[in-house]
């Protein structure tokens, strides 16, 4: 064990006999031959990443599996949202079968968000459920989307549109990797720390107000906020794993961030997920004003923040333009929380005061973004 093992923080996901460690701290990598081995059955694993990540941190990882006793193989698949898709699903399932990688063995995802989700996907399908280890190496992933087990791909019609529930076995979520983080990158996780407060911590939101740039430094600001967002996010997945409920609340932001998204094609040079949140979250609160949930003020708070973080905050700040309110509805349209074709939305009536709104008129929506939209 390394001598930063102790700064170390462990997060439980209770899920019965499918539970599982979210590990959080530095030195996780080089340490991750050991964690996995005392974990896994198998003793063989298909480690997926991408040409980002792969030069920084593959050949530690693959050392500290062999170090084990591991027998590992690498795919590394391109960079970007785009690599959300059937093309690239198709080749890890082919490179975890080619591996013979057995039920007990483990396919692990090396990766920020997009290779979670697809990684996870393809373990979730491949010999009918393969174990799923996630090393997720930006913010983004360690405080959202490693966590909870939902795996998937984009599609044409939205997206995370394509997928399967399915849990990892163990997060490794080591502190270390955030270093090497581009701001915009580093950022744009934030928006995903900020969305936990706002969604029914508002002392924890309140702390961020006043810590952030520490958390930015790293440390054990870091380490608490990262923690703490994992904590709540584990504490929504065991009470509401399927997104039956409760668990939508995690989607504050999202379903305008969504389509924020699929207005700009996935481009990652004009939008990335967490800018795509931190406007949805914004739009969010002024839509709940709108609708007299909350008060504007609460929407000129949440705007203050992120925009004081570096994050954008309007529909305004996205390059290129956007297409008129009636396309952005065909997107929300499409969106996971549609049920029953009426729309469903996470609103508020406060900071740290969200709620699933069900049945929201889409005659609000579509004026409510027509005003918003830049002229």
């Amino acid at each position: 064990m390394t001598a930063s093992a102790t700064a170390r923080r462990t997060v439980r996901v209770d899920l019965g006999d499918r539970s599982y460690d979210i590990l959080i701290g530095p030195g996780l990598i080089a340490d991750a031959g050991r964690e996995i081995a005392g974990r896994l059955k198998g003793r063989k694993i298909a480690v997926i990443t991408d040409e980002n990540v792969a030069p920084i941190y593959l050949d530690g990882f693959m050392a500290a599996l062999r170090a084990e006793s591991i027998d590992a193989v690498s795919l590394v698949l391109p960079a970007g949202e785009k690599t959300k898709s059937f093309e690239h699903l198709i080749s890890v399932c082919d490179s975890v079968l080619a591996a013979r990688i057995e039920r007990n063995d483990a396919v692990v995802a090396l990766g920020g968000g997009v290779i979670g989700d697809l990684t996870g996907f393809a373990a979730g399908i491949a010999r009918r459920g393969s174990r799923f280890i996630q090393v997720p190496t930006s913010l983004l992933a360690q405080v959202d989307s490693s966590v909870g087990g939902k795996t998937g791909i984009n599609s044409p019609h939205g997206k995370n549109l394509i997928g399967v529930f399915h849990q990892p076995d163990l997060v490794l979520a080591d502190t270390d990797v955030l270093d090497t983080l581009s701001p915009r990158e580093f950022r744009a996780g934030y928006a995903e720390v900020a969305k936990y407060g706002l969604i029914d911590k508002p002392d924890f939101f309140a702390w961020l107000e006043n810590n952030w740039r520490a958390v930015f430094a790293g440390g054990e600001a870091r380490i608490e906020a990262i923690a703490t967002s994992c904590q709540a996010k584990a504490d929504v997945v065991a009470a509401d794993e399927r997104e039956n409920g409760q668990r939508a609340l995690l989607n504050l932001g999202h379903t305008f961030g969504h389509a924020l998204e699929a207005a700009t094609q996935y481009d990652s040079a004009r939008l990335v997920h967490g800018e795509g949140v931190s406007i949805g979250m914004v739009l969010a609160h002024q839509f709940s004003a709108r609708m007299n949930l909350c008060s504007p003020d609460d929407g000129k708070r949440v705007e203050t923040h992120l925009r004081d973080v570096g994050l954008p905050t309007s529909m305004g700040q996205i390059p290129g333009g956007l297409p008129p309110a009636e396309k952005l509805m065909d997107a929300i349209a499409q969106d996971k929380k549609v049920k029953g074709g009426k729309l469903t939305f996470i609103l508020t009536r406060g900071v740290g005061q969200s709620f699933v709104a069900d049945d929201v008129p889409q005659s609000e929506v579509v004026a409510f973004l027509t005003e918003k939209l830049p002229k």
